[in-house]
């Protein structure tokens, strides 16, 4: 599936706003202006920074995946992961705030972005199953178990 075609899903589209705020607030948040090398920092922030950067890169490219596959098993996993991804992106948000970021406003910004990311992943993830309701959406799944 070509990047333009994905454009005209709104879930991508949100996935890819909500990518560019996470780029945003961890070039904001951390220590290390290099996002590149957050990894090899020695502080939490720089962590979390870097965890939250990663996640949200990995949103749109499991879509993408889960759009460009025939195989149901595929799709459920990538939305699987997609789902776990989002909450890991709300952890962040709070382990930022306990580490002292003091401009809330920016995490709130993003929660704020992510709720509305769940809601537009939701309707998604029931169209990539096809109206089937036997299936399950957890770790399992995922996990292939």
């Amino acid at each position: 599936m070509s990047h333009d075609s994905l454009g005209n899903i709104p879930v991508y589209k949100q996935a890819l706003d909500l990518c560019s705020m996470s780029r945003e607030i961890a070039s904001f948040v951390s220590c290390n202006k290099d996002l590149l090398k957050l990894y090899q920092s020695n502080s939490l922030r720089d962590h979390i920074a870097d965890s939250l950067l990663t996640d949200a890169i990995l949103i749109p490219q499991q879509i993408a995946q889960a759009e460009s596959s025939g195989s149901l098993a595929v799709r459920i996993k990538s939305a699987s992961f997609v789902n776990v991804m989002i909450r890991n992106i709300n952890s962040y948000c709070n382990g930022l705030e306990r580490d002292g970021v003091k401009e809330t406003e920016y995490l709130n910004l993003l929660r704020r972005e992510i709720r509305s990311f769940r809601k537009s992943f939701k309707e998604w993830r029931k169209s990539i199953s096809k109206g089937r309701s036997d299936l399950s959406w957890n770790f399992n799944d995922y996990m292939g178990y």
